[in-house]
């Protein structure tokens, strides 16, 4: 019926991949990082990080992961969490699509220097991660009245 338009589509359309080819190949990989701290697309889990004067959120967003399986340590600066996140097929099931992360994982992040490594507490509610690193006192701003 519309058979008079596959030619303008298909061209058309085609115009558009190659328009999106060129743009991939003269700005990088579409799948690579965006900004110097940034990481691949999918890379799992996700993380958020902010800071105050007294403290360093970090956000892990691992739903699906059993708390048990997550490993956590510090090491000067460096924040390692480490896990697996499994997902179990009912025996005689197949699946035709999976676009969830399974298996294990490894994210190391660099904090201040300032932070205070005794001092950090982790918290696991409603499948995200969250630690608090502590900066250390002394090091923290202070204010200095006038006389």
């Amino acid at each position: 019926m519309f058979g008079y338009l596959t030619g303008f589509d298909r061209d058309f359309f085609d115009q558009f991949e190659r328009m999106r080819r060129e743009i991939d190949a003269m700005f990088g990989d579409p799948g690579s990082p965006r900004g110097i701290r940034s990481v691949t697309a999918g890379t799992y889990p996700a993380i958020n990080i902010g800071a105050s004067p007294k403290q360093v959120d970090v956000y892990v967003f691992a739903a699906g992961t059993d708390p048990k399986s997550l490993d956590i340590s510090l090491q000067q600066n460096l924040l390692t969490v480490s896990g697996e996140r499994k997902v179990e097929l009912p025996e005689g099931a197949q699946a035709y699509r999976r676009e969830r992360f399974t298996g294990s994982f490894k994210r190391v992040i660099t904090l201040p220097d300032d932070i205070d490594p005794d001092k950090v507490n982790a918290m696991y509610r409603n499948g995200v991660l969250h630690i608090v690193v502590q900066r250390k006192e002394e090091l923290q701003p202070r204010k200095i009245e006038i006389k």
